[in-house]
């Protein structure tokens, strides 16, 4: 079965060039790792590309996804949202059947 990579937004990617993560030599690691209130989380940082990582570019800027991680994302949508209780990346991820409070937890 064909798994469909997940999106960027053009909001992240610019989001990623203001903080200057390419000048860096750094990427956006998007990963999914067991635990959190609902069973999965995610793993959001700056790290260089891995040698099984997915490369997503635009504007310059790079996001990553580990192969393990890559089926819990797939047709998600990497975006970065600004709102007064402060800016963050989110995941809005259809596979996800359930997710916490926080953002950062899901279960499928």
């Amino acid at each position: 079965m064909l798994t469909l990579p997940p999106t960027v937004t053009n909001r992240a990617f610019e989001r990623l060039a203001e903080i200057g993560a390419a000048d860096q030599g750094k990427a956006l690691r998007v990963a999914v790792e067991g635990g959190g209130c609902s069973g999965f989380q995610y793993e959001i940082e700056l790290d260089v590309v891995g040698e099984d990582d997915l490369v997503l570019e635009g504007s310059g800027e790079k996001v990553v996804i580990d192969s393990v991680s890559l089926p819990f994302l797939a047709q998600a949508t990497i975006d970065f949202s600004e709102e007064l209780i402060g800016a963050r990346f989110v995941i809005e991820n259809p596979n996800a059947t359930s997710s916490c409070g926080c953002g950062t937890s899901f279960s499928i």
